[in-house]
């Protein structure tokens, strides 16, 4: 007899509190995010009530610490928390993983006063965060942005325009690197924005291939003025800052490919099981079980790999690397396994009546944000043979 549904996904977690927090998602993602998650995503609505659910559930803040509202778990049980958010929908995974994302830098390098005064909203849901690196014309090489940030005693003036930005136009509060010194790395600083500061304007959203129920925006920074207390870590340390943080999210990225994968993976195994030509399910053709069997081996390696790289964080061990490998194998993994969806479906697979169209549209996004998979490629190859060589 054909397999007439996908295997269940088999979870090695820590500890019981893990396993509940895995089947409380499981939950809400059946009952509140997946059954309206085409429509939605077709109708380009943001789900901001299902954000507010997730913080009064205690999934938002999960990697930080529990004085602070968090939920003060490692970052393997986090980023499978984030998958199956993913699978759902990616509008939410991702979206969590950018608020996480947003919240790094108080949580890692902020005062004490700076956390306890921000940290307990931005983790139990009463805040939504976006992440401000990237700029018109400084993707890739974060390095060079030209967006402004004067000091006139306690205040700092910003200006300037950040681009690309998920929740740009609906979050709560903003992440902003800016210049505030000399040019280069270390002429950066890192400042923590209300999304009701004066000045402060979003672009019309982007028109995007998918995702479309994530607003992505550039976002204004018109003499935008925040208190030095606002201002994260020390003058000038903001690029670590955005570099530390964009280790921990290639990690989230890498788990939400994964759930795009293991949802589309679901869809083609239950389709495969009922679909019959030439007298006989088409999950009796070889070649199309092969296809199958390449998919799950993907996903399984991709989950693997992520996990690694989570428990290496959460050692305290040396992980950047790894966050790279993750990021690149699992979006790549994605892409592929959607593709093949699309393709085992047939006609059917390119039609909006089944999603395996909308992972597909989805995964491609995932080899691009958060430093293009190019460029997880010179990250990984300059911790195998050092920086490149420039004559």
């Amino acid at each position: 007899m054909p397999q007439q549904g996908p295997p269940p996904v088999v979870r090695q977690l820590p500890t019981d509190e893990a396993r509940f927090l895995l089947d409380l998602t499981r939950d809400l993602a059946r009952r509140e995010i997946a059954p309206a998650a085409g429509d939605e995503e077709e109708a380009g609505r943001f789900p901001r009530e299902t954000f507010a659910l997730i913080g009064a559930s205690g999934l938002l803040g999960l990697p930080y610490p529990e004085e602070y509202g968090g939920g003060g778990q490692p970052y393997e049980v986090y980023l499978q928390v984030l998958e199956e958010l993913a699978a759902a929908r990616l509008t939410v995974g991702l979206g969590v993983s950018v608020h996480t994302l947003a919240s790094h830098a108080v949580a890692t390098f902020g005062s004490k006063q700076q956390r306890a005064d921000h940290l307990p909203a931005m983790l139990g849901g009463d805040l939504l965060g976006a992440y401000c690196l990237s700029e018109p014309t400084s993707g890739s090489d974060a390095a060079s942005l030209r967006t402004k940030a004067v000091r006139h005693g306690d205040t700092w003036t910003i200006d300037g325009t950040k681009a690309w930005i998920t929740h740009g136009g609906v979050a709560d509060f903003y992440t902003v690197l800016a210049r505030s010194g000399g040019e280069g790395a270390h002429g950066i600083s890192a400042y923590l924005v209300p999304g009701d500061a004066p000045g402060l304007s979003a672009g019309p959203p982007e028109r995007k291939m998918g995702m479309k129920g994530s607003p992505t925006a550039q976002m204004h920074f018109d003499g935008v003025e925040v208190s030095d207390d606002r201002r994260i870590g020390e003058e000038g340390q903001g690029f670590a800052i955005a570099l530390a943080a964009l280790d921990a999210g290639r990690l989230g990225i890498a788990a939400c490919a994964i759930g795009v994968a293991q949802a589309a993976l679901d869809a083609a195994v239950g389709y495969m099981g009922q679909r019959r030509q030439f007298g006989r399910p088409i999950a009796d053709f070889q070649g199309l079980r092969f296809m199958l069997a390449d998919m799950a081996s993907r996903v399984e390696a991709g989950r693997a790999l992520y996990l690694t790289a989570a428990r290496l964080r959460d050692a305290g061990e040396e992980f950047s690397a790894h966050a790279a490998m993750a990021k690149l194998f699992c979006t790549d993994s994605a892409m592929q396994v959607a593709t093949d969806a699309v393709q085992l479906l047939g006609g059917y697979g390119y039609t909006a009546d089944f999603p395996v169209e909308r992972y597909m549209r989805e995964a491609k996004v995932l080899q691009i944000v958060e430093g293009t998979n190019q460029i997880q490629r010179l990250v990984i190859a300059r911790h195998l043979v050092g920086p490149e060589i420039h004559d």
